[in-house]
């Protein structure tokens, strides 16, 4: 089980297929409108040297890493041939080559996830065969989808190692590539059944002997799971790149730019069926006190703009989900075994939500006067969200755990409130505080810093007693990999 105190990630986006590209650090922001190009993030860092040694790897000599050498076209066949090609056609087998040779190494690494991960913890017991079905998904049915690409492909190199025409053969294909979308989509709850598995001790120290050994290329097992879904956004990328290269009065220019339409269309496709398969994996475990706190604004929620860890000026830790058009602040506990979210309060409208940008040491930590005078490190980084509708009013100081997570958290509340305003028809326009301004009068509709005084006292008073019997704060377990909060149309392509 990892140390409780490793850090979180705490925000994540939803909206997109583009984030999985392993291995790199995961950022605080889990967003889905980059799951593709990140690792819908849902990538967490291997961090071997935080984790207590085990007995079996103490005095044990530090195992050589298994490395993948770069290959170049014109390093693996006849060097000869280059006189007598230009510098476009050179590059363009390069290009050519490296899809070959992507092929061949995605082949290579989900047949690698299954033999040195799946079966072994199959045939050891270690998980059981359903728990392994879930986390592997339908990662088997890639592997000849893939196979059969790369035999085309050196089906038709010629003996001196060039590639006259690969477009058609890619306008044949890539249609199979369609087939991803339940791949792409179980990963979510993928993710969430392998963190909590961690938690046995005999699948953590089986990964981390896994993780210790050289075949791993210190990648861990969610980064062997997630290749896929980095190797699906780089194709748009990859034939952009043999198309550069690519002649006009080669007829390979018009296949190839089918070719490029379709994965586009696949990729968009299947980002958006991940996005709202987050969103409804999310909102299956929203927990409710109370049957006030359902709210029809949840329910027809398809889209998860962002989500992560916040606290307030108490010092308690929430996790907070900002849907289409209702932020929802939860705890997280653990239910029947599972990491759940138990609402906290009542969900806020985005429409009747107010955002202020708080400046640093301006919060009362634990509602007392004393807290601005303390430690400064304690009071950066905070924001107000408020709501007020008739005799209900809350209001809610949050802060993030760095000056980056407050802004994406800023900018994906500010752009959500945007898109929610603009279509209810009302004009207008949000303030670098995220405040409405009104055309007509010119005034801004955040209240001021009275009502926001007094509201103050429902923020202190918001940590309401719960169901702690299963209560758990091991947020850690749902650390998931995020980029930046852009632009929340999905656009994007983030598998």
């Amino acid at each position: 089980m990892e140390p409780s105190n490793k850090r979180v990630k705490p925000l994540s986006r939803v909206t997109s297929l583009a984030n999985l590209i392993p291995p790199v650090k995961a950022t605080p922001l889990k967003r889905f409108s980059q799951t593709l190009q990140r690792s819908i993030s849902f990538r967490s860092e291997s961090r071997p040297d935080i984790l207590a040694p085990r007995p079996w790897s103490r005095n044990a000599a530090p195992s050589s890493t298994k490395r993948r050498d770069s290959k170049l076209w014109s390093e693996t066949f006849d060097v000869c041939v280059n006189q007598m090609l230009t510098s476009k056609e050179i590059k363009r087998q390069e290009a050519i080559f490296e899809l070959s040779q992507g092929e061949e190494d995605l082949i290579e690494d989900l047949k690698l996830a299954k033999k040195a991960y799946h079966d072994p913890m199959l045939k050891l017991s270690i998980m059981t065969e359903q728990e392994l079905n879930q986390i592997f998904g339908t990662l088997d049915s890639l592997i000849p989808l893939h196979e059969e690409l790369l035999s085309q492909l050196r089906d038709v190199r010629k003996p001196d190692g060039s590639t006259e025409h690969v477009g058609p053969i890619l306008v044949g294909w890539l249609p199979c590539l369609s087939s991803y979308d339940s791949y792409c989509s179980n990963q979510v709850a993928a993710k969430a059944l392998l963190d909590h598995k961690k938690q046995d001790h005999r699948v953590q120290d089986f990964l981390q002997r896994c993780l210790e050994s050289p075949f791993s290329r210190k990648l861990d097992l969610w980064n062997f799971l997630d290749i896929p879904r980095s190797r699906l956004v780089k194709y748009p990328l990859l034939l952009r790149e043999i198309l550069r290269h690519t002649p006009n009065d080669n007829p390979d220019q018009q296949h190839l730019e089918e070719a490029i339409n379709i994965i586009q269309g696949i990729v968009a496709e299947i980002n958006t069926k991940t996005g709202e398969s987050e969103c409804r994996y999310y909102k299956e475990r929203l927990l409710y006190l109370e049957e006030g706190q359902k709210d029809s604004l949840i329910d027809s929620s398809r889209v998860l703009c962002c989500h992560g860890e916040l606290k307030n000026n108490r010092g308690v830790k929430l996790h907070v989900f900002l849907f289409q058009e209702v932020l929802v602040i939860t705890r997280a506990i653990t239910h029947n075994e599972q990491l759940c979210y138990q609402l906290y309060r009542q969900p806020i409208p985005v429409k009747d939500l107010l955002l202020e940008d708080l400046q640093d040491g301006e919060v009362r930590l634990g509602g007392s006067l004393r807290g601005a005078f303390s430690n400064n490190e304690r009071i950066k980084n905070f924001f107000r969200v408020s709501f007020k509708n008739g005799s209900q009013s809350q209001t809610h100081s949050l802060q993030a755990n760095d000056t980056f997570n407050k802004q994406q958290w800023l900018n994906c509340i500010r752009q959500a409130k945007e898109t929610v305003l603009c279509a209810a028809g009302q004009a207008g326009v949000l303030d670098s505080e995220g405040s409405f301004l009104n055309p007509t009068t010119g005034s801004r509709e955040l209240q001021g810093e009275t009502k926001l005084e007094q509201m103050d006292q429902s923020d202190s008073e918001s940590d309401c007693s719960m169901d702690t019997s299963e209560v758990s704060l091991d947020c850690e377990r749902m650390e998931q990999t995020d980029s930046s909060c852009g632009n929340s149309r999905h656009g994007e392509s983030n598998v």
